[in-house]
């Protein structure tokens, strides 16, 4: 069995979205923006953001929908 994992850094693009599915448990929606710098050929730093959908659950959820802002920075 093949995993794939992937480490974020980076901030919230909004305020996390709270909501709870029909049996009661939490789901709380993020979006972080995360960027690379480098310089490139010819001596020029270069931007690249991008942007990615998180999903968290139950207890986790909660604790992010009470402490995480817009901007506030994540590591996932």
């Amino acid at each position: 069995m093949d995993l794939n994992r992937a480490t974020l850094i980076g901030r919230l693009t909004r305020d996390p979205e709270l909501r709870s599915i029909p049996s009661g448990k939490s789901v709380c929606t993020i979006s972080v923006a995360t960027s690379r710098v480098w310089t490139d050929a010819q001596g020029q730093k270069q931007k690249q953001s991008e942007f990615h959908n998180v999903v968290l659950w139950s207890k986790l959820a909660d604790v992010t929908a009470q402490y995480l802002r817009k901007g506030s920075q994540v590591y996932i």
